[in-house]
């Protein structure tokens, strides 16, 4: 789209937060600016690489064919039950899994805003569809949705990225490739008047009367994560794109913003161990492996160290790739029986993936290259633990082991029935906790609290909403929360 300047709105980066972002500004009368580090072939941002999945405020089936899941029919509405999900509980979920640290403030945005954001996506062109295959046990013949999450854009997080794009060339947003922040510029009354980039051509210097970084947060940068995670994660893959590399954090935090958030801690979940170095964009997050609840995990010494059962999937997945970090060789292998392995979602199956089968435990240590003698005597230790009870895992069936550490609290059932499957897997990041403070409104605050005029953020860059672990599609939700806020904010700003 050729550039017409000026701006009123520059928007940096052009993931999902962006994009919400850009057309949130663009509603607001703004000739909107998007800047994206990678090329029009890479782009989108870690959005891309995403399951599509969002959680969000309703309240069942019903509820959603309204105006979330509008082309849903009788007959397919029949065949499911997605518990409701209110505002209580998600508050609930999300406290719980960052151990009461999130900012309260913007918690309550983003759950109570969650709802209308997801519609006011559908109108502006997203299409949503239940999360079948990921989010869902078929029980009695009906399809139960667990753990909170049940909708996603379809086509994924490549289709949420490309029905944004669409939205935003129908709204005369232009989009800039190839071009990455580099500083933030002031005027002498410390106000944000735009950004100096790097591109195709070199150093630019492009104004506007407001700004909004929405390009991630520092993953890709392998110096950060060993400043602020430690030794060790330099070697950690990136699951998403290479170019989040904390550009609009360490803009802002060079003219005075203040850090804020989880910054020691971040998303990271069980990748598998022969992924390459950053994200693929033919096999996305498919190498992923998040069945572990219905099996075991063990490291290199045959050791379980988790507590695979601990609570949903969408409650533990973000802080276990940390685990594994911590074992040996920064590796573990997830075993599943003959009963089980049937129920591993569609990423077990690709081409792609890191693989044992057996008929003896011992044959598949040595093919996997763990320790035989460690994985039958956790094994058999683990069967001897296991309690009666109804085997369910669409719900917190209580299942569980008695007498071993760590215990298995639910969907323990003995692993005895042959062939064994493992699956090998590291730590695969996903984006960084710690970044930026914000108001409500979306503004950047400095170190002394007060807000940086015409400087707005959204997405990943956001601190404080994040600490120690994650509730499953919130992340997404929460970019498109805030990224609608921000560009609110610095539209009007603009306009103003």
């Amino acid at each position: 789209m050729a550039d017409a300047g000026p701006y009123d709105v520059i928007v940096v980066g052009a993931g999902n937060a962006a994009l919400c972002a850009a057309l949130s500004a663009q509603e607001q009368g703004a000739k909107v600016l998007v800047l994206e580090k990678a090329s029009e072939e890479e782009r989108g941002g870690n959005s891309t690489f995403t399951a599509g999945g969002f959680r969000f405020v309703h309240h069942g089936v019903d509820d959603l064919r309204n105006d979330v899941l509008v082309d849903l029919s009788d007959a397919e509405a029949k065949q499911m039950y997605i518990p409701p999900f209110t505002a209580e509980i998600y508050m609930d979920d999300l406290m719980k899994v960052t151990e009461n640290l999130s900012e309260p403030e913007l918690a309550d945005l983003l759950v109570n805003r969650s709802r209308e954001t997801v519609v006011w996506m559908r109108e502006k062109g997203v299409r949503w569809i239940p999360m079948f295959k990921r989010q869902s046990y078929l029980v009695n013949g009906i399809q139960h949705f667990f753990g909170g999450m049940a909708v996603e854009a379809v086509g994924g997080g490549w289709g949420l990225v490309d029905f944004l794009f669409r939205s935003a060339e129908r709204n005369g947003i232009t989009v800039r490739y190839n071009t990455g922040l580099r500083k933030l510029i002031q005027n002498r009354k410390g106000e944000v008047t735009g950004v100096t980039v790097f591109g195709p051509d070199g150093y630019e210097d492009i104004g506007a009367k407001s700004v909004v970084l929405a390009c991630g947060g520092f993953e890709a940068d392998p110096e950060m994560r060993v400043r602020y995670y430690g030794p060790g994660w330099e070697m950690a893959r990136v699951r998403g794109t290479r170019h989040n590399t904390g550009d609009g954090i360490k803009a802002a935090l060079e003219i005075g913003a203040a850090a804020f958030g989880g910054w020691s801690t971040c998303h990271a979940v069980q990748w598998d161990l022969s992924a390459p170095p950053f994200g693929d964009r033919v096999v996305l997050d498919n190498y992923q492996k998040h069945s572990y609840p219905i099996g075991i995990i063990v490291n290199a010494d045959g050791e379980r160290f988790v507590d695979e059962g601990a609570d949903f999937r969408n409650h533990t997945y973000a802080k276990y790739g940390r685990e594994v970090m911590k074992q040996p060789q920064r590796m573990a292998v997830q075993i599943f029986d003959n009963k089980t392995n049937h129920l591993t979602r569609d990423e077990y199956r690709i081409r792609q993936v890191t693989k044992a089968e057996a008929n003896t435990l011992e044959e598949l240590a040595q093919k996997l290259e763990i320790s035989p003698e460690g994985l039958v005597r956790t094994v058999r230790g683990f069967n001897e633990a296991c309690q009666p009870g109804e085997y369910n895992p669409a719900i917190l069936d209580g299942k569980c082991t008695k007498g071993i550490t760590p215990p298995k609290s639910n969907w323990a059932l003995p692993i005895d029935e042959p062939p064994f499957h493992g699956y090998a897997v590291t730590c695969g990041i996903t984006f960084s906790f710690g970044g930026l403070k914000i108001t409500t409104d979306g503004e950047v605050e400095d170190t002394t609290g007060r807000v940086i005029p015409g400087l707005y953020a959204g997405g990943e860059l956001v601190g404080g909403v994040f600490y120690q672990n994650y509730l499953g599609g919130a992340g997404l939700m929460s970019g498109s929360v805030f990224g609608r806020i921000a560009g609110r904010s610095a539209g009007g700003y603009a306009k103003r």
